[in-house]
């Protein structure tokens, strides 16, 4: 893979920036120092949803034990393009829980900001990373839970191909997959 792949995504609305380690540094240290870095606005509140600070030490963690290897199997920033005088605007985060392993699967999620919210941006994000996984031949599944209440989760993995799997006991969480065609 060139570095080019590895590190933007640009979907017809959206350019998904696969975070870094100093990325995540910057964001954990204010939103306004990664919205510098990214080039673009970040509204108040940033994180979105479960993308909180724990997740974001986790995802900081990973990349500085994995290195440059490891970009692109973390966080991915998803920013709405500039369009008819909006500047460009910090909408999401994505991605996945690291790279595919022996079994030869990921496990993906996404958080949109609340103002961004059916938009379809999480269904135009989320297919990016989907195609994305897939380019590396070591992926053959890609897995993702949600809550049984999620329903807007629930619409944007089935809208990307991923089919529902089962209610999980432990967890009571409800898992989707989409397995390599």
């Amino acid at each position: 893979m060139n570095e080019s792949r590895l590190h933007h995504l640009r979907t017809d609305r959206l350019e998904l920036t696969a975070a870094t380690y100093h990325h995540i540094n910057a964001e954990i240290e204010s939103p306004e120092l990664l919205a510098c870095l990214l080039e673009a606005q970040v509204e108040p509140g940033w994180p979105p949803g479960e993308y909180d600070l724990g997740a974001q030490e986790y995802f900081r963690d990973r990349l500085q034990e994995g290195g440059e290897s490891a970009v692109g199997w973390y966080t991915w920033y998803a920013v709405r393009h500039e369009e008819r005088g909006r500047p460009p605007l910090l909408i999401g985060a994505g991605g996945f829980l690291g790279p595919p392993g022996e079994q030869q699967k990921v496990e993906i999620g996404f958080s949109i900001v609340p103002s961004q919210r059916r938009r379809g941006y999480a269904t135009e994000m989320t297919k990016a990373l989907v195609a994305y996984a897939f380019a590396d031949e070591h992926t053959r599944k890609i897995i993702a839970h949600t809550t049984p209440q999620n329903v807007a989760s629930h619409q944007v993995l089935v809208r990307c191909g991923f089919r529902y799997v089962c209610a999980e006991t432990a967890s009571g969480n409800d898992l989707f997959e989409i397995v390599r065609s």
